[in-house]
């Protein structure tokens, strides 16, 4: 199931220029319908442990999922590149 706006998005590859890897959680803040001259996507915020905003991301529907009930938040970390 693919992610709603204002949903929490899981990445599923890493974002190393961000600082971001897979498994980070963000909120999705727009989807992108896919065209013929665009790929289907999603644009994401993600957010330090004490609510700063640390990146807003595009990035194709394949590199994000619906977060689950089945899955607890870690924290980690920021190290950008």
């Amino acid at each position: 199931m693919m992610p709603s706006p204002f949903r929490r998005g899981v990445l599923t590859t890493d974002l190393l220029e961000e600082g971001l890897r897979a498994g980070d959680v963000g909120v999705v803040v727009d989807h992108y319908q896919g065209r013929e001259d665009l790929r289907e996507g999603y644009e994401l915020e993600f957010f330090s442990g004490t609510g700063e905003t640390v990146a807003v991301v595009s990035v194709p529907a394949t590199s994000v999922r619906e977060a689950t009930d089945h899955e607890v938040l870690s924290v980690r970390e920021l190290a950008r590149a």
